[in-house]
C-alpha cells in the first residue's frame, strides 16, 4: 500500500525513479517492513541513457519506448556522460541509504550490461517479442556499427557503476538480461567480450567491491547453459534462474564464486504461501554449506 499510494503522487516511473527523496523511500520499504538484509537502489537499467542522448518512457504496465539507434548518424549524437553531473540523483539516493540502515544492510547499486541496453537502444523497445530483430539485422548487415554502440556503452556504463560504488552501493549487480536470446557464435562476439571489459574496470578501479552477474533464462541460457561462461567474466557471484537444478549450477561454477537466487519469480509473485516456502526451504538445503544469496 505504502509504493501505491506513492505511485498516485508520483504517476510515472521516472519520476518515482530519479526524484531523489521518492527513491530513497520506495529502496527502504522493504527494509523498514521486513528488516531485509539488502537494500537495493529503485531505479532502472536505463537509467544513465538520456545523459548520453538516449531519451526513454516507461509506461504504468512496463512498456519501453525509446528513439532507436540504428544509422552511423544517429549514433554519432551519442556521447560519454559525466556520470556526477547527469547522474547526480542517483549518487544522493545511495549516499542516503547508506546513511540510513549503516551496517545493518548492504546496499546494492545496479547497471544493464552492453548487449542487454544495445538492444533497447537499437530495437527502441523491449526486443523480445520480435526475437530482437533490429539487433540481429544490424549485427549482420553493420557488425562495426554494433560493435560502436557497444564501445560506447561500456564506457558509460563502467563509470556509472564506479560512480555507484563512490556514491554508497556495497554491491554491484550488473545484469545481461537478454544475451541469452543470442546463439553461441553471437554471444562470444558481442555480449561476452563487453561483459568482461565492463567488469574489469569496474574490478580495476573497485577491486573489494562484490559483483554479482545475472542473465534472464532466453533461448540458449536456460537450464544453466551460459553459466560457465558467466564465471569467467570475473564476477565474484553468479545469479542463476529457476530453469536450472541448484546442486548442477554449483557444478558448473566453479567452487570460489558465490551463487544467488534459484527461485522461480512466477511462484514468488503467485503463490501459493505454502509452495513459496517449500522451494525456498529446498534451495536452501541444497545451498547449505555453500556460498549462496537467497534472492532472484
Amino acid at each position: 500500500q505504502a509504493y501505491r499510494d506513492l505511485v498516485d503522487r508520483y504517476p510515472t516511473f521516472r519520476q518515482r525513479s530519479e526524484i531523489p527523496d521518492v527513491s530513497r523511500d520506495i529502496s527502504l520499504q522493504p527494509f523498514r517492513a521486513y528488516g531485509v538484509d539488502g537494500v537495493i537502489l529503485f531505479s532502472d537499467i536505463l537509467t544513465p541513457l538520456p545523459a548520453m542522448g538516449v531519451d526513454f518512457d516507461i509506461s504504468e504496465g512496463g512498456t519501453i519506448s525509446i528513439q532507436p539507434v540504428r544509422t552511423r548518424e544517429a549514433f554519432a549524437k551519442l556521447k560519454r556522460i559525466d556520470v556526477q553531473t547527469a547522474c547526480r540523483f542517483v549518487g544522493q539516493v545511495l549516499g542516503d541509504l547508506r546513511a540510513e540502515v549503516g551496517h545493518s544492510a548492504a546496499v546494492l547499486g545496479f547497471i544493464g550490461l552492453p548487449f542487454t541496453l544495445a538492444s533497447y537502444v537499437v530495437e527502441g523497445q523491449t526486443g523480445v517479442a520480435s526475437g530482437f530483430s533490429q539487433t540481429r539485422r544490424l549485427r549482420q548487415e553493420d557488425p562495426k556499427l554494433l560493435h560502436d554502440i557497444l564501445s560506447l556503452l561500456a564506457n558509460n556504463i563502467a563509470d556509472y557503476a564506479c560512480y555507484q560504488i563512490d556514491s554508497g552501493a556495497m554491491i554491484i549487480q550488473v545484469f545481461d538480461s537478454w544475451a541469452g536470446h543470442l546463439p553461441d557464435g553471437a554471444f562470444r562476439e558481442f555480449a561476452f567480450p563487453y561483459q568482461k571489459r565492463v567488469i574489469d574496470e569496474i574490478k580495476r578501479r573497485h577491486p573489494e567491491t562484490p559483483i554479482i552477474i545475472y542473465m534472464a533464462p532466453g533461448e540458449y541460457s536456460r537450464e544453466g547453459r551460459r553459466l560457465a561462461q558467466l564465471a569467467r567474466t570475473g564476477a565474484d557471484i553468479v545469479s542463476i534462474d529457476h530453469t536450472i537444478d541448484f546442486r548442477r549450477a554449483r557444478e558448473i561454477i566453479p567452487d570460489g564464486i558465490g551463487i544467488q537466487g534459484n527461485l522461480d519469480p512466477k511462484v514468488l509473485r503467485d503463490g501459493p504461501l505454502e509452495e513459496i516456502r517449500e522451494q525456498t526451504e529446498r534451495i536452501l538445503e541444497a545451498a547449505r554449506g555453500t556460498r549462496h544469496i537467497m534472492n532472484l
